[in-house]
């Protein structure tokens, strides 16, 4: 890669004259970083949900602050960050949430999993859309219920995949021992940012079923272009009244390694039950995740709308790649998140498209199997990345399917 052949974008931060770098490379590997060093030194990680940009100025702050000042015992989350949050959702959706609503959490795959421990029973089953990030598949049988599977339904539309719900299938899913319904909003890995309508007819099936609704919008804040993000329990009081919405800052701001993540549950009843669950179970905050947090969800603004106009230039370079250099390939154009879903289906590759990218182009992407049901022909791609990396990867591939 030649980072300086690339244009750089730059855009605003909290101070008007701040301008942001996101196509400078970063060497990151160094022990213990999972991105770059899962696979051998040759192949490049288009895989895992980790950007490869530096976090916020005002985050690397906030936890130089803190680590100035060398003590690092057990922290409370301050009243503070409970209104920043509070604040966030309501300048960014609209929507009004009581501080008292907000449970602190360690991170989300471990609130999915409490979630299935606090309200499912050994037996019940869990209904989730497919394919899906694959905790979304194992969090339900961690705590003896089943899963169903209903199958997204493609449609192409040229070297377009679309992705809807079949809502009959759907509502068909809700037996009588169905209690959950996981929902990836926006979703991961075919990035689609689900409408009102749609999440309205979603919410009113289980409803009319009876069964809680858990809300998984930790992408909420990558929407791109001029696409809105819709909060699930924002739709009408009695939907909020039966929905647990999962969110964090991580993949927002690029913080994952920090630990930090949150639930919304403004049903009383049910937040009683959700925090006695965890007693005893998940670890406490710690203080590193907690400065982040406070830091990205008050000073970091216009940080993110440049990330977000990076990231949709991005994707609109990977599709014309696609278009000009792979037709073969297919591909869903993502409203949401920094992950393409590619459709290798038509492409004749022979076996596996992980393996085959894997072993020929020295590409690592994530394999379509791992998502469930709907995902075999596909893989997903991560675009969060200097444009010249992303480029280099997609010469790799294109070069391996020309080889056959």
């Amino acid at each position: 890669m030649n980072p300086t052949s690339q244009r750089s974008f730059p855009s605003q931060d909290a101070s008007p004259s701040t301008s942001f770098d996101f196509d400078q490379v970063i060497d990151r590997r160094r022990p213990g970083c999972v991105k770059w060093t899962y696979y051998p030194n040759d192949v490049i990680p288009m895989w895992v949900a980790d950007m490869d940009f530096r976090s916020p100025e005002p985050v690397r702050q906030a936890l130089a602050d803190r680590v100035s000042e060398g003590v690092f015992g057990y922290e409370f989350p301050q009243d503070s960050l409970t209104q920043a949050i509070c604040a966030w959702l309501e300048r960014r959706y609209g929507w009004h949430v009581q501080p008292e609503a907000i449970v602190f959490l360690p991170g989300l795959v471990s609130g999915l999993n409490l979630v299935c421990r606090a309200f499912g029973r050994v037996g019940d089953t869990t209904v989730v859309l497919t394919p899906v990030y694959f905790p979304f598949l194992s969090a339900p049988a961690n705590h003896g219920m089943t899963l169903t599977p209903v199958a997204l339904q493609y449609r192409g539309e040229g070297q377009r995949v679309n992705v809807e719900v079949d809502y009959e299938a759907f509502a068909r899913a809700m037996g009588a021992r169905t209690s959950l319904f996981i929902h990836c909003h926006p979703h991961n890995p075919v990035g689609r940012a689900w409408t009102r309508d749609e999440l309205r007819r979603l919410a009113e099936i289980c409803l009319a079923n009876d069964v809680l609704i858990c809300s998984d919008e930790i992408w909420s804040d990558l929407t791109l272009d001029d696409v809105s993000h819709t909060p699930m329990a924002s739709l009408s009081p009695e939907i909020a009244q039966r929905c647990i919405t999962l969110m964090a800052p991580s993949k927002t701001f690029n913080l994952p390694g920090l630990g930090f993540g949150f639930a919304v549950v403004q049903n009383e009843r049910l937040r009683r039950r959700f925090v006695a669950a965890n007693n005893g179970v998940l670890p406490p905050l710690n203080a590193m995740g907690l400065a982040a947090a406070q830091a990205a969800y008050t000073r970091c603004d216009h940080w993110l709308t440049a990330l977000k106009r990076y990231l949709s230039a991005n994707r609109d370079a990977l599709l014309d790649y696609l278009a000009k250099h792979m037709p073969e390939v297919r591909a869903t154009l993502p409203e949401a998140t920094y992950l393409s879903w590619l459709d290798f289906r038509e492409a004749g590759i022979p076996g596996s498209p992980y393996t085959f990218f894997l072993e020929r182009a020295r590409v690592a992407l994530s394999d379509g199997t791992a998502f469930g049901p709907g995902g075999e022909g596909f893989l997903r791609f991560n675009f969060g990345c200097p444009r010249a990396q992303m480029i280099e990867a997609l010469d790799r591939m294109r070069a391996a399917l020309k080889q056959g």
